[in-house]
């Protein structure tokens, strides 16, 4: 595929977040861009807003006449999360289109260019905005492609006049493996989409693949403690090649130094909060080095980093009332939402609503979502969000609650909870989860604020 030849892109389930930033990236080059996605949501709003044709039917008679013949100027893009029985994307399947993944055309579009690549079971969303943020604030410039919403530019892309670009490495499905970046960091490989992979050790092997696909010359940036047999470490308060020391919160702000054995950077200020992003931080930190940026730049940017959305976002900060919304949807990622609003607020009760991803997910975790559930004062669970599954027998929201050992434990539906929220006006409220729950946000939002 040449991209220059392109003039027309459909993308088959544009609504997604990866997809969008495709959507975004094709008409910004002055492609005509159209998609079809199952739901109405802000992002497709968006697109919408922007001039990208979007339709809500799954029936072949809605692609537009221009797309209807292939020729090399029409690209044809596709997430495996589209049901196999798609009549839009057979209708392209069968009449002699080439279909490509979503990321087998961002690997095409990261060929040419100095590429910087997140990947992990958590924190690479937040990682490469850091690191983009950073090119950006300093001066450096970059392109990205961001698996969520930036809170600094209000976009999951990112145009820039350089050849650098900053790419989310997403390992489900195996995504990531079309990438060879020239920098890579790998924040996490903790076991998830075992649908996929089957057992833990498959996706530590697919991590190690991703590691190997590095150009020659790069460089991998990875956590302490991976089972990986290379690479640049990085850790928080323990030893590693890049280390961020002396963490601390001052004024509800998070503060740590750096220092990687050859630059130190005392006394950063974090924008967002939360222990876990100190160490996305520490490894974007290591990034922007390796490219240069100027060290004091690169603490007045992680200074402005606004964060992601849904990633730790704070919808209500007032004295009386704290409600932070997060995309947390792997025990691991809830330990760590759930430890950082304690250490913030340790004389606030905790209420946390969680909508469990995924029935496979919900199955192979429930003791482990259990367990850091019970960490909170009180936990409302809703019904699992399936995506792209089918309902699994005797696996459901009670799963996990019967597992539970605290009392103040109850699953409900999502008016029961907005009304619950209306009456009870928790003053520590913790949204989590990868579905539809952020819908409710600003429903809830209203209740505790009686509008």
């Amino acid at each position: 595929m040449e991209l220059n030849n392109i003039k027309r892109v459909y993308l088959v389930g544009i609504g997604g977040i990866g997809m969008s930033g495709l959507a975004r990236y094709f008409h910004h080059l002055g492609c005509v861009v159209c998609g079809y996605d199952k739901t109405h949501t802000p992002l497709t709003e968006a697109l919408h807003n922007e001039g990208i044709c979007i339709v809500y039917e799954d029936v072949a008679d809605s692609i537009p006449m221009s797309f209807q013949t292939p020729d090399e100027a029409t690209l044809v893009i596709y997430t495996p999360a589209i049901p196999k029985d798609s009549a839009i994307l057979n209708y392209f399947r069968n009449n002699g289109f080439d279909l490509y993944k979503r990321s087998q055309v961002l690997g095409i579009i990261s060929k040419s260019m100095f590429t910087i690549a997140v990947a992990g079971t958590h924190g690479k969303t937040t990682t490469s905005g850091m690191i983009a943020h950073i090119l950006k604030d300093s001066g450096n410039d970059c392109s990205a492609f961001l698996g969520g919403i930036s809170s600094n530019y209000q976009t999951n892309v990112l145009y820039g006049s350089n050849n650098i670009v900053v790419v989310e490495a997403d390992e489900y499905d195996r995504s990531f493996l079309t990438l060879y970046p020239d920098i890579a960091i790998i924040t996490s490989m903790d076991a998830d989409h075992l649908d996929i992979y089957g057992d833990h050790s498959k996706l530590e092997e697919s991590f190690r693949l991703f590691a190997s696909q590095i150009k020659q010359g790069g460089t991998l940036i990875c956590h302490k403690g991976l089972p990986l047999d290379k690479g640049f470490t990085y850790a928080m308060n323990e030893q590693a090649q890049a280390m961020a020391t002396n963490v601390r919160i001052e004024d509800g702000s998070f503060f740590f130094d750096f220092t990687d054995g050859k630059v130190s950077i005392p006394n950063i200020r974090m924008g967002i909060a939360g222990l876990h992003n100190i160490e996305n931080a520490t490894a974007a930190i290591e990034a922007a080095l390796h490219v240069e940026v100027d060290p004091n730049a690169i603490r007045e940017a992680l200074g402005s980093f606004k964060g992601i959305k849904r990633r730790f976002e704070y919808i209500i900060k007032t004295p009386q009332t704290v409600f932070i919304d997060d995309y947390a949807h792997h025990p691991e990622e809830l330990r760590a939402a759930i430890s950082s609003v304690k250490r913030l607020y340790p004389d606030k009760k905790l209420t946390v609503i969680f909508q469990p991803h995924l029935f496979t997910r919900t199955r192979d975790f429930a003791d482990g979502f259990a367990e850091v559930l019970d960490m909170a004062d009180e936990t409302i669970l809703l019904d699992i969000y399936p995506a792209r599954e089918l309902p699994i027998e005797g696996v459901n929201s009670e799963m996990i609650l019967s597992r539970m050992k605290m009392l103040n434990k109850q699953k409900c539906g999502k008016q029961q909870c907005i009304d619950m929220v209306r009456i009870e006006k928790p003053e520590l409220l913790l949204t989590v989860g990868a579905g539809d729950i952020d819908a409710m946000v600003q429903p809830l939002k209203n209740a505790l604020e009686n509008v």
